[in-house]
């Protein structure tokens, strides 16, 4: 008879409990990725101002050209926008990304990225 191991030997109530416990994580290691994806945007946004392509990448693992500034850049050139906005301009301009909160990505670039862009008004940007 083969040896059982792992979540099959326990209980019904003990698979219940087992679940409602990794559920509660859920949304703080969601905040964390959020958090960490947008310390990430913006280590892009330095070295894309650098010269460099940083890690933007499709979900194919294709390069944007230019990175997600570029992108921003274009989206925002003459027009002032808010973040979901652009977010969402960014991506009718054809920049792919499999982030589930990728208007969280572009806040973090649209505020440290200094030199591309100019805040407007509160929550609204122009490309500068």
């Amino acid at each position: 008879m083969a040896k059982r191991s792992g979540l099959s030997t326990l209980s019904l109530e003990d698979l219940q409990r087992e679940l409602r416990s990794r559920q509660r994580r859920r949304p703080a290691l969601e905040r964390r990725r959020e958090k960490i994806a947008a310390k990430l945007a913006v280590i892009d946004a330095e070295l894309a101002a650098l010269g460099g392509t940083g890690g933007a990448t499709t979900s194919r693992g294709k390069r944007h050209e230019g990175g997600l500034i570029a992108f921003l850049k274009k989206a925002l050139s003459g027009k002032t926008m808010g973040v979901t906005e652009a977010a969402e301009a960014v991506q009718r301009l054809g920049y792919t990304t499999r982030s589930p909160n990728f208007r969280v990505i572009v806040n973090g670039v649209l505020l440290r990225e200094k030199g591309g862009f100019k805040r407007v008004a509160r929550g609204r940007y122009t490309a500068a």
